[in-house]
């Protein structure tokens, strides 16, 4: 039995130099030792609670953080379901965990699902626990029960170990050091697996984690000062972070990783400027596994039309390649991509609804492979390129076609910001539309990206409807695009 490495780092931190900042909000900033006192307050609650996993149903804040260590430290296996999910899908998500304790961290949270919080822990009094103490655990311990983003299907939850967040928490902090000193954006919300970089491993290797209020977490003012005045030396972030973060240079920076979704040259050719000290990282992973590949690109590369590659294996990380045996002329040449992690879970918790059957088999080596659903390709110099899902296929016109690849050409367009391409129909025939968002000022219509499409698809795979929209494009609780919120 031995304790939690990201919980024990954070300890031997608090421990060290408790006055060290542990959390930076827009309202002030949080030691150690302060935060190390919440967890305890929380854990000594945990006490009081019948055994077995517990929900967190809250928004992101240093009271929600401290609630997850003291979780950690109980050895209590923690749900982070997303707080925005319907409260008949919340509860269902809660129930397939086994979490009949459903936490929350304030008053207003828990009146917003009356029905389902079982208990509200607050701050508490000061003079409580001064630190948490820590339960001992194995490394096959659960420790979180994340859950998949759900933007085509029923979330699956997904149990990390205590050993797969301890190597990935240390893979990350010797990666991109996240040391004392060291400021950490963290924009996710809290039930994201990117939060296992942005918070956990940096409170394990003594940093600091700037934490982006999620109620104007969609303001590109606040966003920007924000960043400025917390002087973040790491962010991670999907392409909205990076498209909201538009104004100013932040040469302090020194690592920029840009994960989640493909990021459109747009985007990418304006980090150089933003980030003149950085360096610049295309990180590939599924919640399933966590990060599997990395791919350090420089400015050039940046700004270059098309996607970037995903790169090499991490340390551990063994993929194997399987042949498409679609006969779709679209996806010649391409293999789907089967990857084993160091960090990833051993297979969804329950047998949840649309799984799809065979997800995680059994390699020729006797190991568990995580079957990606990602489909990729060579180029001629031997980079491997997403070309993307094997779930993600529509027949038009009795001809497959991938809106992930249509997506991805209408966002090679100089003016294109955000698209997302989504089936329609009568029954009759299945026609494709898609939706654009354009950079303003542009000369944008949907007769330019029509013959924008015409010279790089094929006919079947040019929508059939081109709507240009203003606004954001409404997003899941992890920041992608939630497609059937567009489709509907």
């Amino acid at each position: 039995m031995t304790t939690s490495e990201p919980l024990h780092g954070f300890l031997a931190r608090t421990a060290s130099d408790p006055a060290a900042p542990a959390l930076r909000t827009r309202t002030g900033t949080v030691s150690y030792g302060e935060l190390a006192a919440l967890a305890g307050h929380a854990q000594a609650e945990l006490t009081t609670l019948p055994p077995g996993p517990v929900a967190v149903l809250a928004k992101k804040s240093p009271e929600a953080i401290a609630l997850v260590l003291g979780c950690l430290a109980a050895g209590r296996p923690v749900l982070l379901p997303p707080i925005d999910l319907g409260p008949v899908a919340l509860r269902e998500l809660c129930e397939r965990a086994g979490c009949a304790q459903v936490l929350a961290t304030d008053a207003e949270q828990a009146g917003e699902h009356p029905d389902l919080v079982t208990r509200i822990i607050t701050r508490g009094e000061t003079g409580g626990p001064p630190l948490p103490q820590p339960a001992p655990v194995t490394d096959a311990h659960t420790a979180f029960i994340l859950t998949t983003s759900g933007s085509t299907g029923t979330p699956k939850l997904v149990p990390l170990s205590t050993g797969a967040v301890t190597r990935f928490t240390g893979w990350a902090g010797d990666a991109f050091g996240l040391g004392p000193g060291e400021v950490v954006l963290n924009y996710a919300p809290l039930n994201f697996d990117l939060c296992l970089l942005d918070i956990w491993a940096t409170l394990r290797h003594g940093g600091c984690v700037a934490l982006v209020d999620p109620a104007v977490a969609a303001n590109p003012r606040h966003v920007g000062d924000f960043f400025a005045d917390s002087r973040v030396t790491v962010v991670q972030g999907v392409p909205m972070l990076y498209q909201l973060l538009a104004e100013g240079a932040f040469p302090g920076v020194r690592h920029v990783i840009v994960t989640g979704d493909h990021a459109p040259a747009s985007v990418r050719a304006t980090l150089p400027r933003r980030f003149p000290n950085a360096r610049f990282h295309n990180v590939y992973g599924c919640t399933e596994t966590n990060d599997s590949f990395w791919y350090e690109f420089d400015a050039a590369e940046a700004a270059a039309p098309g996607p970037l590659p995903i790169g090499e294996p991490l340390p551990g990380v063994v993929a194997v390649f399987e042949p498409d045996r679609s006969a779709d002329p679209q996806r010649a040449g391409a293999v789907e991509l089967l990857v084993r992690t160091p960090f990833q879970t051993s297979g969804y918790l329950t047998r949840d609804p649309g799984t799809p059957s065979g997800r995680f088999v059994t390699g020729a080596d006797g190991h568990s492979y995580f079957r990606t659903g990602d489909l990729v390709r060579r180029d001629p110099d031997g980079r491997l390129f997403l070309v993307g899902r094997d779930d993600f296929q529509l027949k038009v016109r009795g001809v497959r076609v991938n809106p992930e690849q249509i997506e991805r050409v209408l966002l090679e367009h100089d003016d294109v910001v955000e698209a997302v391409v989504v089936p329609a129909g009568d029954g009759a025939e299945l026609r494709l539309t898609a939706f654009v968002r354009g950079a303003r000022p542009s000369g944008l219509s949907g007769l330019r990206l029509r013959a924008h499409c015409a010279t790089r698809l094929p006919r079947a795979a040019i929508p059939s409807a081109i709507r240009l929209v203003e606004h954001p494009f409404p997003r899941t609780s992890t920041g992608k695009v939630d497609r059937k919120r567009i489709a509907a």
